[in-house]
């Protein structure tokens, strides 16, 4: 053992001795409540001071006011007015002031843009020396398309020519084009 431990062991003896044949006697010293004679009102005065030694000083506790009666009822002046508690202060530039006039007509409306693309490349194929290109519409629709075909009566197969295949959005005659890779 270690000689650490040896003191920890007289110390744990001495505790358990202590519990043991230490004074079991309870306190008998009850304190009992004292009755104090009210004090004399006082007027509002914060500090009183009385004629005697200069810089003698007697305090003076100033009668509670109800809440109302400081602040009003909602406490309304601790928030408002100049001299409140807790002024506001506004760090946000002032608003720029309207004009009256109008500046000119509204500007036009920009112009329409095709959508995204809804196709996703598959793959592409080369039959009877024409390029063949597999595109797919979502999870259930797939497609085999060559130049000039349409698609849906919405899109137009310009060309192909890897690594790109162009195609016209018809409603509103835009070309978009897709990737489709490197020739193979």
């Amino acid at each position: 053992m270690k000689r650490q431990h040896v003191i920890m062991g007289l110390a744990l003896a001495g505790a358990a001795a202590l519990v043991l044949f230490g004074d079991r006697q309870a306190a008998s010293d009850v304190s009992e409540a004292v009755e104090r004679t009210p004090a004399a009102p006082r007027d509002d005065a914060a500090l009183a001071v009385k004629p005697g030694k200069p810089g003698d000083k007697e305090v003076a506790i100033v009668a509670l006011r109800p809440r109302a009666e400081l602040v009003g009822e909602a406490g309304e002046a601790v928030f408002d007015g100049g001299e409140a508690v807790f002024l506001s202060q506004n760090w946000n530039p002032p608003p720029p002031k309207a004009s009256l006039q109008p500046s000119g007509p509204p500007p036009p409306p920009p112009a329409p843009v095709a959508p995204a693309m809804p196709f996703t490349y598959i793959g592409k194929a080369v039959g009877g020396g024409v390029w063949e290109v597999f595109l797919s519409r979502g999870a259930d629709k797939t497609y085999v398309v060559r130049e000039h075909t349409i698609i849906d009566g919405v899109y137009r197969v310009e060309k192909i020519t890897p690594p790109s295949m162009t195609m016209t959005y018809l409603p509103l005659n835009q070309v978009q084009l897709i990737n489709i890779g490197a020739l193979d």
